[in-house]
């Protein structure tokens, strides 16, 4: 296969995940990440490529073309899994960026994992692009790879999205190989946040730890000879997509059977997350639990749904919050059950899409609590969904999303009064303070879309995008 592309996007995954059956054979799954859909058609119009794992370990994959996409699988062992990605991606440098949430664990041997895969991407990329080509980076497991490519290819046009927060000068200074992640991130040309707040603590950095000057206009570093522009990009959704998906007669239908199902509670609370400690289950479990034992609402009043996708389960940090998570929920339920009518609804599974566009409509309140998150997706999946203008949405302030979603009951997630006071007004709202509120979520969240997000980068990284 010719490997000639014009743009290349490189991910720690590939688009579609290679599925092992149990009579030994292997299919294509493709995944529904709002990041390839918003990618596809500049990829295809420039004849571009996907590299990134295939999900299986120690399997190699010959590249392919999968749904009109060139993919480029890299090889990862398992022993690299569980050192580059269990570890240092998401042991070390997940916890780190999220505010210490959990203490970060700093191993040597993870590192070197690290250094090595990313370099094992940077050579795979190099063989991938066309000369003068472009390709985007993707996320905090492949930092080193700028650099590394540049090195490799000074030919290309880089550029570098971090989809999770940027740390504070003080907590990624933690980082024993700081100057190293720095220096590899430099590599690029373009190098976006979500938050203004990310561009400023990366400039400081960039300074302190690698000798980067600032650039002639604002927003740029010089490293060298060369000049690197920092932007915020808040990425978003395929906001019409979901508008259209919860319209939908079916959607509708569905959502009002879930809603009987429950019991017609007069209010329907939501939460929906992957299983993660940043995300903060734990504190609206307990302020819906004290909202309960105040006699402030009943079961009859409200009813709560948690979804929480599995996550990471191999690590033991999670299997322990799953745990806690569970306990808490069987007390709040111990408590204030009736036969055949739960207080809370816990589903420790991930939903079709469909159906979860169906829980977004029949929900009343939709409570979004991170103690940290780059952005948060499913504020804005919610927000999407709501077509009839109802429907009220707690949000952390502490999220990407709350700096555009400003007529959200805004959070601090550790005062838990403070949730607590938030969820009962969502409660109590009544209809023309509702609508007003959804009025104006829903004004950002339609016109700032995924496909605005992409191309916005694209166009800062110099890619002409083509029009719809």
């Amino acid at each position: 296969m010719a490997a000639e592309a014009d743009l290349v996007v490189v991910a720690n995954r590939l688009p579609v995940d290679l599925e092992q059956l149990p009579d030994g054979s292997t299919r294509w799954k493709r995944s529904p990440g709002g990041l390839v859909t918003a990618l596809e058609p500049t990829l295809r119009s420039r004849e571009g490529a996907w590299v990134g794992w295939p999900g299986v370990p120690d399997t190699d994959v010959e590249p392919l073309v999968e749904d009109g996409l060139t993919l480029h699988p890299v090889r990862l062992s398992a022993d690299e899994i569980a050192d580059y990605y269990e570890g240092f991606s998401n042991a070390t440098l997940w916890p780190l960026y999220h505010d210490v949430v959990a203490t970060p664990a700093f191993h040597r041997h993870w590192w070197r994992a690290y250094t090595r895969v990313n370099q094992r991407f940077a050579e795979e990329t190099a063989k991938v692009a066309a000369q003068g080509g472009v390709v985007w980076i993707q996320d905090y497991q492949l930092q080193l790879v700028p650099g590394m490519l540049r090195e490799l290819r000074p030919d290309l046009r880089i550029g570098f999205f971090l989809h999770i927060p940027f740390p504070p000068v003080e907590l990624f200074r933690q980082l024993p190989w700081r100057t190293r992640v720095m220096e590899g991130l430099l590599g690029a040309d373009v190098i976006g946040f979500h938050t203004e707040g990310g561009v400023r603590n990366f400039q400081w950095l960039a300074s302190e730890l690698a000798g980067a000057s600032d650039g002639r206009e604002p927003d740029t570093l010089r490293v060298g000879s060369r000049t690197v522009r920092l932007g915020a990009f808040p990425i978003s959704i395929d906001s019409s997509k979901l508008d259209a998906l919860a319209r939908a007669d079916t959607t509708v239908k569905r959502a009002a059977e879930l809603r009987a199902e429950l019991g017609n509670p007069r209010r329907i609370i939501l939460g929906v997350d992957r299983l993660d400690y940043t995300k903060g289950i734990d504190v609206r479990l307990r302020a819906f639990h004290e909202l309960l034992s105040e006699e402030r609402i009943t079961i009859d009043d409200a009813v709560m749904i948690q979804l929480a996708t599995p996550s990471r389960e191999r690590v033991e940090h999670y299997r322990h919050m799953r745990d806690q998570i569970e306990l808490s929920v069987g007390r709040i339920n111990g408590e204030y059950a009736r036969v055949g009518h739960p207080a809370v609804h816990y589903l420790h599974q991930s939903l079709p899409r469909e159906e979860l566009a169906a829980f977004y409509l029949a929900a009343d309140v939709m409570l979004v609590t991170p103690l940290r998150d780059g952005m948060n997706l499913v504020a804005k999946e919610y927000v999407a969904c709501r077509f009839d203008e109802s429907g009220a949405l707690v949000l952390s302030e502490f999220t990407g999303a709350a700096i555009e979603l400003t007529s959200a009951l805004l959070v601090n997630p550790h005062d838990t009064d403070g949730v607590k006071e938030a969820l009962f007004a969502a409660l109590t709202m009544n209809d023309e303070e509702r609508g007003k509120r959804m009025r104006s979520l829903r004004a950002q969240v339609m016109s700032h879309d995924v496909d605005r997000w992409a191309r916005s980068f694209l166009e800062a990284l110099g890619v002409p995008v083509p029009s719809e």
